[in-house]
């Protein structure tokens, strides 16, 4: 009787070693944001450094999840075993690796402002490219010759691109405003790196589900 329910039971694709190495990855980037926490508040604070640490890590853990869902989601559909999508698989866990020490550099009260500027220049850089990749992938998934989903999801997919477009530029366009600049007490860079993730935590808690949204879920609904 066991061996008929092993024989019913759907055959397990091998997971591909990129997708276990890029969890990892995002993984490891999320313990370093972590670390640089401890060491930050192993040190003297007041309570009102205390809860501006938190608040930055909170940042950093909000980009990199983000990151992560739409990119699982894109992998369960893309053909990862291609040259083009295996090296921006690569280029891509590069650009998460950096994230949490370009951000803990651009927003130090160690470093002179010139060199929070330089290090938010390329934390900007480094958060595009990522939105950049995930726009290709999405563009190669919306693609009608690639078969990869169905008419509805290929609607959903280029909808995705088309935003994550916007975004980038968005992005890039936070450059514009000087890192002196404070709003409320906050870099405005900062504020427009924070579009992203609004963007993308807003469109999956208020968009319904569909029902024939079997294929990457979350990231149709960024």
């Amino acid at each position: 009787m066991l061996s008929g329910q092993e024989g019913e039971r759907a055959p397990r694709r091998p997971r591909p070693r990129l997708e276990t190495l890029s969890d990892l990855i995002y993984g490891l980037s999320l313990s370093i944001g972590a670390i640089s926490l401890v060491i930050t508040n192993s040190q003297s604070s007041s309570a009102s450094d205390i809860d501006k640490n938190i608040l930055q890590f909170l940042f950093v853990f909000l980009i990199l999840i983000t990151s992560w869902i739409i990119y699982t989601s894109d992998m369960s559909v893309l053909p990862i075993e291609t040259r083009f999508v295996t090296l921006l698989n690569v280029v891509l866990l590069m650009l998460v690796a950096v994230i949490p020490y370009l951000f803990d550099q651009a927003v130090s009260a160690l470093n002179p402002s010139n060199v929070q500027d330089y290090a938010s220049i390329l934390f900007t850089g480094d958060y595009a490219g990522t939105l950049v990749i995930m726009t290709v992938f999405a563009h190669i998934i919306a693609q009608e010759e690639e078969h990869l989903v169905d008419g509805e999801i290929m609607i959903r997919f280029r909808r995705v691109r088309d935003r994550l477009s916007v975004l980038t530029v968005i992005v890039l366009l936070s450059l514009a405003a000087p890192w002196d600049w404070l709003l409320l007490g906050v870099h405005v860079r900062l504020l427009i790196w924070l579009v992203p993730i609004f963007s993308f935590w807003y469109n999956r808690m208020t968009r319904a589900p569909s029902r024939k949204a079997e294929v990457a879920p979350s990231t149709a609904r960024l």
